[in-house]
């Protein structure tokens, strides 16, 4: 391209300690460019941006080596304040929104329009008054820039996850200097209907002339919306090409450094005894906002992977929770021919059932405490494991504590500077494992694993999909699944259940027809089958 670029990284290099992250990072974004960053969790994409956003864990850990150049002029970035003053904004993986305030004054935050008024011209601007309707109408237009109707009245905290997403790009959208938008997994949490509105967005506001990072671990949307890819591997910088001369295997694989042969495990035909049911719910409800649960009956048998899929906010993540105790329900829950009482917290634990929840930062991880602790804390808690006595005296064996945990850390490819690493310093996908690895360290009898990919790398969803047959095929672990990623269920479930309206709409196998699958989804009645154990 010909025009001068928007952002320039000249030869970045980033080190937490010994551990060098970033090795002499070179690349430019354009005027009106979309750029996908791609990498596998750790491969040094979270902590580029923390450089260019100017945040605090860069300048406590000993700043960086090389230049960050915005329009050909060298800055310095020490915080996101300043970022946004150069022009640079950001959607960030966890939502960044305040829910008790409306739409507008989300989009508004820090910049809302004032008016005069007789108290004011008198006494001076601190006075002025926010002026509402212009606030109203500046939301309308950044909503519209992003094509989402929602309204500016309506509060955050109402509003479904995938709306949410677009509230957050319409703030940024809203920014009158925006020059570059860096969007980090912008689709994770969206429906395919939603991503594909989302896609739709980038491009306009490309169009406009905003330059984008596109921060993404979707591969069919890289090649939807970038013009370029570039690739980051374990801090090194191993491609930068127009996405139209690169396959998606070959980004695949130059993201985790080897040949993939195969994306993913595939399913074999097992022959499963229908009446060695190992869990089943009856006629129960659950109130979960955004995603409540009615009257649904269904049947686990033993040591099979049992799927539940179906769109955001219809249903599917109340099953595992409710199965933790985390919502209440009504009806029967059975484990083992028993009823349980899954609304106590820790009574499925108790019944060696362990669960993965969807919100790894809010439920899943003790985010300040070490990937040690947070490996082992269960186990500690229900089975008084790692704690060793002393007469009256009881302590935490932290070196068995240790050693188990570098085992998990080993297996599941968990990428750490050192065990004692707080777990919130990790990438996401990093945090994603050690949720993974604190329930496989307790050895359960059934798992609940709620989106247990999501806004990860193909490298570790295929480490976390074959683990998970691993521990059904060798261990017997029964394994329900609950997934937004119907391929990912069909590649490794025996059976896949379809939840939509908050009902269950039927049972499929995973070589059904595409056709059913979509049918079941959309709650068409003429497809709908009674729960138990349908073929």
């Amino acid at each position: 391209m010909n025009s001068k670029p928007v952002l320039s990284f000249k030869n970045i290099e980033k080190s937490f300690g010994d551990n060098l992250v970033l090795t002499g990072l070179n690349f430019d974004v354009h005027p009106g460019e979309i750029v996908s960053l791609v990498g596998e969790n750790g491969s040094g994409k979270s902590t580029l941006m923390n450089i260019l956003f100017g945040m605090d864990v860069i300048r406590e850990t000993g700043g960086f080596k090389g230049t960050v150049q915005i329009e050909g002029n060298e800055v310095h970035i020490s915080s996101p304040l300043e970022a946004i003053e150069h022009g640079i904004g950001m959607v960030h993986q966890e939502f960044m929104l305040i829910p008790g305030f409306t739409v507008q004054q989300n989009i508004k935050l820090n910049r809302e329009p004032l008016r005069k008024n007789l108290f004011s011209r008198l006494m001076g601007k601190s006075f002025d008054t926010i002026d509402i309707d212009a606030m109203r109408r500046d939301a309308l237009r950044a909503l519209k820039r992003v094509h989402t109707n929602v309204t500016p009245e309506d509060h955050v905290a109402l509003l479904p996850v995938g709306i949410k997403q677009f509230v957050e790009i319409s703030r940024e959208v809203d920014k009158e200097n925006l020059k570059l938008l860096v969007l980090d997994e912008p689709t994770a949490v969206l429906t395919e209907t939603e991503a594909e509105q989302l896609l739709e967005a980038v491009r306009s506001i490309s169009d406009e002339g905003i330059a984008i990072i596109f921060i993404t671990h979707r591969l069919d949307e890289v090649f939807a919306v970038s013009d370029r890819v570039v690739i980051l591997r374990d801090g090194l910088l191993v491609a930068d090409e127009p996405t139209n001369k690169l396959t998606k295997t070959q980004i695949a694989e130059m993201m985790v450094g080897r040949p993939l042969a195969e994306s993913f495990a595939s399913v074999t035909k097992r022959n499963l005894l229908d009446e060695d049911i190992i869990f089943e719910f009856r006629d129960v409800s659950v109130d979960m906002p955004g995603e409540e649960l009615s009257h649904v009956n269904l049947k686990v048998r033993r040591g099979e992977i049992f799927g539940i899929g179906g769109l955001a906010g219809h249903g599917k993540l109340a099953v595992g929770n409710a199965v933790a105790g985390m919502y209440p329900y009504t009806g029967e829950v059975y484990f083992d021919g028993s009823i349980l009482n899954a609304s106590k917290i820790g009574e499925a634990l108790k019944h060696d059932i362990a669960f993965v929840s969807e919100d790894r930062k809010g439920v899943g991880l003790l985010l300040e405490e070490s990937v040690i602790i947070n490996i082992t804390f269960t186990d500690m808690i229900q089975k008084n494991h790692y704690l060793k006595k002393f007469g009256l005296i009881t302590q935490y064996d932290h070196e068995k504590a240790r050693q188990d945990a570098e085992r998990m850390i080993k297996e599941l490819e968990i990428r750490c500077h050192s065990p004692e690493d707080p777990v919130g310093r990790l990438s996401g996908g990093n945090q994603q494992k050690v949720c993974m690895a604190r329930v496989l360290i307790a050895n359960p009898k059934m798992l609940f694993v709620s989106e247990p990919t999501r806004g990860i790398d193909i490298g570790a969803k295929k480490l976390i999909l074959n683990r998970l047959q691993k521990i059904n095929h060798e261990s017997g672990v029964t394994i329900v699944m609950i997934s937004s990623e119907l391929g990912e269920l069909r590649s490794i479930c025996d059976r896949i259940a379809v939840i939509s309206g908050g009902e269950m709409q039927g049972i499929l196998q995973p070589d059904a027809a595409n056709a059913d699958y979509a049918l079941m989804m959309s709650g068409d009645p003429s497809v709908r089958q009674e729960g138990g154990v349908a073929r």
